[in-house]
């Protein structure tokens, strides 16, 4: 909800692509900078108060949006400000919850979790940007309101888990080396490292979620409803495959490596595919099948990072892996802000996509392990 209202909100004030890229830059800096110290803190510290602390500062951030809003402030340099500080809070939950889930369901049971973790997640996103774009109607403060109140309960929820999520203690070294430790893993572990790499490029070449807004403005001329329902339809997408995963028995899922690449791959003609698209109708199908394909990447990535990754390690592995491609989310939407400003949005997104698929034939050759992975039973952490 608050990612379509904001979107709308700055774009329709200054009808600038450069306002989006300065937007998902001033979310990106601060994950960059506080999400490894992220990860040693949810190796140090139950997660279950890390992630309830997060979210009440995110709740906190929030009622300042509706502050702004309310105040009909002209100002994107305001927003940019507060959304700098809901990425700050970001780096120190998002290492926290995939970390917290191998605590909570068995070994045998994670990668089913990991789809239903995500079902869950992508059901949220579903309903919200639909009803974020049409409460906007009613004032960008009322969507702003709605969303502190999910922050809130949010918290709420995270405190009233009872399973801890680790146990707190105090790990040898300094900060900095501890921080850094993950990247120390990862070198030895070259799956995970091309698990994570894979999709950080992905993603940085590939996301087109910050032209969304232009496509709906400019393009397909479907307003700030019509941009909800393009946001929607990728979560109606991602829950489809999630269903089919959470539901697909352990002996019957797929070559994990193929489906990891496949997934990406698929991502990338997707995204070519909506480039080129002017049926809005056809646009929300697309999307569907990009993000379909990103939610059985998601899946086996997930899967791969959590189960061989050891407990101790957890958070920091987690840290980076949000560092690389919950991060690059942001950057990727600076970075096709910045070329649709110089070249165009369609331009913009086609050029993403065929960059997707390079990235996807360069890594099957630089990851052999990772893309002869079978069975993400195979998968030991050391």
């Amino acid at each position: 909800m608050q990612a379509v209202a904001i979107g709308w909100y700055l774009y329709d004030l200054t009808g600038s692509a450069m306002t989006l890229a300065y937007a998902g830059l001033a979310v990106f800096a601060p994950i960059a900078l506080f999400t490894l110290p992220g990860g040693d803190v949810a190796d140090r510290f139950d997660r279950r108060r890390i992630l309830a602390a997060a979210h009440l500062v995110q709740a906190l951030w929030a009622g300042l949006l509706v502050a702004l809003a309310s105040a009909r402030t002209a100002a994107p340099a305001a927003f940019y400000a507060v959304l700098a500080l809901s990425g700050a809070a970001r780096a120190f939950s998002g290492p926290a919850v995939p970390s917290m889930l191998p605590f909570l369901v068995p070994r045998e049971r994670f990668p089913n979790a990991v789809a239903l973790s995500s079902s869950a997640n992508q059901t949220a996103v579903v309903l919200g940007p639909a009803v974020g774009g049409l409460i906007y109607l009613l004032g960008p403060e009322v969507t702003f309101s709605a969303c502190m109140a999910m922050s809130l309960a949010v918290a709420a929820s995270m405190s009233a888990i009872r399973t801890p999520g680790g146990t707190p203690g105090v790990r040898a070294g300094t900060a900095l080396s501890r921080a850094l430790e993950g990247f120390r893993y990862l070198r030895v572990r070259p799956i995970l490292l091309g698990a994570i790499s894979l999709d950080l490029f992905a993603v940085l070449l590939g996301g087109i979620t910050g032209l969304l807004p232009i496509y709906a403005r400019d393009i397909l001329g479907v307003g700030p409803q019509g941009l909800g329902l393009m946001r929607s339809s990728m979560a109606v997408g991602a829950v489809t495959m999630a269903i089919v995963l959470v539901h697909l028995p352990a002996q019957r899922q797929p070559h994990a490596g193929r489906a990891l690449f496949g997934g990406v791959a698929l991502f990338g003609v997707a995204v070519m595919a909506f480039s080129v698209s002017r049926s809005f109708v056809l646009s929300m199908a697309v999307l569907a099948v990009m993000a379909a394909a990103d939610m059985l990447s998601v899946f086996v990535r997930a899967s791969v990072i959590q189960l061989g990754a050891p407990d101790e390690m957890r958070g920091r592995v987690s840290a980076v892996h949000m560092l690389f491609v919950g991060a690059t989310n942001e950057l990727g939407d600076f970075r096709a802000g910045t070329m649709a400003a110089w070249l165009g949005a369609v331009p913009a997104a086609l050029a993403g996509g065929a960059a997707t698929l390079a990235v996807v034939a360069l890594w099957r050759a630089l990851f052999p392990e990772l893309r002869a992975l079978e069975r993400l039973s195979e998968i030991k952490n050391v």
